[in-house]
C-alpha cells in the first residue's frame, strides 16, 4: 500500500508539472497532427525516460547535485540562450512560410524517440524541480530513502509525464483539427512558448536559485 501511495504522489506531481504549456508539449501536439499518434508517443516516451533519469539523479545524488550546482547553473544559462534562439527561428519560420510545412522542432528526420530524449535532456530545470520536491517529501517522512521506494517514485513520475504529454497528444490534436489551425500559427505559438520558457528560466536563475 505504501508503494502505491508513493507511486501516486509521484504521478500527481509529474502530471501537474507536465500539463503546463511547454515546447515539449507543443512538439508532441504537432507530431500527433502531422505524423500521427504513434510517432508522438515515441517522442513522449523519450521525454519520460529522461525525466526518470533526472529524477534518479536528484534522489540518489543529492550531495553531488549540490556540490556541482554551478554546472547546473551553467546548463540553465545555456538553456535560456537555446530557447531564445529557437524562439527567433520559430518566428522567422512562420514569417517566411508560404506553404504548409512541419513545425520548427519536428521539421527534421531525427528518430522521434531520440528527438524526445534530446529535447527533454536540454531542459535541466527538471533536476531542481525534482530535487526540491524529493527533499520536501523526504524531510516530511513521506518518501523514505530506500531502493524500492525510490524505484516506485521514479515509475510514478514517468507515468505522470506520459499522462501529461498524452493530454497534449490527443487533446491538442482534437483542438487543432477542430479549429483548423495552420502550421504557421503553430510556429507562432511555439515561438511565444520558447520566449516565455526562456524568461521563466532566466527568472529562476537570477531570483530563485534552487540551492
Amino acid at each position: 500500500m505504501t508503494y502505491l501511495i508513493i507511486l501516486s504522489i509521484a504521478f500527481g506531481i509529474s502530471f501537474l508539472g507536465q500539463i503546463v504549456l511547454s515546447n515539449m508539449n507543443m512538439a508532441a501536439t504537432q507530431l500527433s497532427v502531422q505524423e500521427g499518434f504513434n510517432k508522438a508517443w515515441k517522442f513522449g516516451i523519450g521525454v519520460a525516460i529522461v525525466e526518470i533519469i533526472y529524477l534518479r539523479l536528484a534522489l540518489t545524488g543529492m550531495s553531488l547535485v549540490t556540490q556541482y550546482k554551478y554546472i547546473f547553473k551553467l546548463l540553465g544559462w545555456i538553456t535560456v540562450v537555446v530557447f531564445l534562439i529557437l524562439g527567433v527561428l520559430a518566428f522567422i519560420s512562420a514569417y517566411k512560410q508560404v506553404v504548409e510545412k512541419k513545425g520548427l522542432l519536428i521539421n527534421n528526420k531525427i528518430n522521434r524517440f531520440l528527438l524526445g530524449v534530446t529535447i527533454s535532456a536540454l531542459n535541466p530545470v527538471q533536476i531542481p524541480f525534482w530535487f526540491l520536491w524529493s527533499t520536501q517529501l523526504i524531510q516530511n517522512n513521506v518518501l523514505q530513502t530506500n531502493f524500492h521506494q525510490f524505484n516506485f517514485f521514479c515509475i510514478g513520475a514517468g507515468l505522470g509525464t506520459l499522462a501529461g504529454i498524452g493530454v497534449y497528444i490527443h487533446g491538442g490534436n482534437w483542438a487543432i483539427n477542430k479549429m483548423k489551425t495552420s502550421n504557421k500559427t503553430l510556429n507562432l505559438i511555439m515561438g511565444v512558448v520558447f520566449f516565455i520558457t526562456a524568461i521563466i528560466q532566466l527568472y529562476r536563475i537570477i531570483y530563485k536559485p534552487w540551492i
